[in-house]
């Protein structure tokens, strides 16, 4: 009985969730340390942080159609060691470079695991209601990951060195391995499902590129032609990977589950609502600590109401799902995330209060709309496509994490290095410029005098920058709503669940 209990499955396999998720987030509050150990630079600090989504994003497709060949379960198992070795390399790393390889080496880990997490729920709850409410803690945990990221790493960092963001992996996955291999079920799996190992290379050489590209157009001397060639090679070998999809008599991604319109508006919220969670946290954390002076901890606490309010909204919004449908829990939601950002940039430089409340208004608002998208996705497909449908999912996550760490992170550096302006005699070079970090760095070296003016300067342009990236995420998300009600009035109802 004990083995067959699917509620501690689904405790066993959000566990492992909540790692691979929380990866993508953690090392927000641990950059300031991390850039100084290491001596990161810019270019270095994003792909240290956007290695790991950006690889997963890419290692997704093929390996939902591995879960699919192998078996949900024999994929998850070989990757929970492959997780757990990563993660020893990544947390003593000798340097940037070995960090950012490090990092690609986990996001194999978790790769292999994270299509067959959603597929397992799928598959071990078969009533309608169970499943949706398993879905709505599938999606808490998700979104509650993504944003406990940067207080797990706070706290970790107020009693440990920054390698202990990775090293906390280990002993999870030491724990998880055994209750894994008794309490998942089997799955046989489908041997005439093909591996497309060419088209993983294709789609991931088109991230890349795409990527690239948009994070070169951030910085103050980027060069054109190279954010041309990089944007040219991304999006050709893009279009290779669809064009051989839709040739393809079994494609890693079946484009024509996107004509489902519930399911396509899932996929899209899922990335938008990733895009404003993940970009907000990253330049806050920033600013928390880097402008205010806060410690790492007090950072992290002080956007605990993001996580903590997603995670109460999640389960909720999977039970009220049946009754009031996909449409009105995407739509309400997104309209709670827009107003938390409005209020928190209307607040922000005043009482801690309304600051706090606003954040819980959208990690409210992002977890509810969130578990809508989770649910619209998975219950908008046919079964047998569990894990394609699963790595789709997932794939939403991580590129939306990707894109809100490229663009709003991307925005704030290129607003803060345009709205700077320091006096040439004390300042040579781009270092100031390319990061509010490295001006500090600078200032310190400095007489008291100039270090004061130095300071004040580049935390002013700073917060330019920040009070940008927060127009833009509520911009984003605004909009995401009028695109939700127009496109979902004809195939939701109000009250039909999706």
């Amino acid at each position: 009985m004990f083995f067959n209990n699917r509620w501690l499955t689904l405790a066993v396999v959000t566990s492992t969730l909540f790692l691979i998720v929380v990866d993508m987030t953690v090392l927000y509050t641990a950059l300031p340390r991390l850039t100084l150990a290491l001596g990161a630079s810019s270019s270095e600090k994003l792909w240290i942080v956007n290695a790991y989504p950006l690889v997963v994003a890419g290692l997704l497709p093929g390996a939902g159609m591995l879960s699919d060949r192998l078996g949900h379960k024999k994929l998850f198992m070989c990757g929970l060691p492959v997780f757990a070795l990563a993660s020893l390399c990544a947390a003593f790393s000798p340097s940037a470079d070995m960090l950012i390889a490090s990092r690609v080496f986990l996001a194999v880990g978790a790769a292999m695991m994270m299509p067959a997490t959603l597929a397992i729920v799928r598959q071990v709850f078969s009533n309608e209601r169970e499943r949706a409410l398993a879905i709505g803690i599938w999606a808490a945990v998700a979104s509650g990951a993504a944003a406990l990221g940067p207080v797990v790493g706070g706290v970790l960092l107020e009693y440990f060195w920054w390698g202990s963001v990775f090293l906390i992996n280990v002993p999870v996955v030491l724990a998880v391995f055994p209750l894994a291999l008794l309490l998942i079920p089997r799955g046989e799996g489908n041997k005439q499902r093909p591996c497309d190992f060419v088209g993983s290379a294709m789609v991931m050489a088109g991230l890349v590129g795409v990527i690239y590209a948009l994070k070169e157009l951030s910085q103050i001397n980027s060069s054109w032609t190279v954010i041309f060639s990089a944007a040219a090679a991304g999006v050709f070998f893009l279009w290779l990977f669809a064009r051989r999809q839709a040739h393809s008599a079994q494609p890693m991604i079946d484009f024509s589950l996107f004509r489902n319109r519930a399911f396509a508006c899932g996929v899209g919220v899922a990335i938008t609502s990733m895009i404003a969670m993940v970009g907000i946290e990253l330049v806050l954390t920033q600013r928390l600590q880097l402008v205010l002076g806060l410690q790492p901890i007090m950072a992290a606490m002080f956007i605990l109401p993001i996580p903590v309010a997603s995670a109460l909204a999640s389960p909720l919004a999977g039970m009220l799902l049946p009754r009031y449908g996909a449409r009105a829990m995407m739509v309400g939601g997104f309209a709670l995330a827009a107003l938390g950002i409005v209020s928190y940039a209307l607040w922000h430089q005043t009482g801690t209060a309304m600051q706090l409340i606003s954040l819980a208004v959208l990690g409210f608002g992002l977890g509810g709309a969130i578990t809508a998208a989770s649910t619209s996705i998975m219950l908008n497909a046919p079964e047998e496509k569990a894990g394609m449908v699963a790595a789709i999912e997932d794939v939403s996550w991580e590129m939306g994490g990707v894109l809100g760490v490229t663009l709003l992170g991307g925005l704030m550096t290129a607003v803060y290095s345009r709205s700077l302006s320091l006096p040439a005699e004390l300042v040579t070079g781009d270092g100031a410029y390319d990061s509010l970090d490295e001006a500090l760095r600078i200032a310190a070296s400095l007489s008291p005098e100039h270090a004061s003016l130095i300071t004040d300067l580049a935390r002013t342009a700073f917060d330019q920058a920040f009070m940008a990236v927060l127009i833009c995420a509520a911009v984003l998300v605004v909009a995401s709503v009028v695109v939700l009600k127009m496109v979902l009035r004809k195939s939701l109802g109000a009250r039909q669940p999706s």
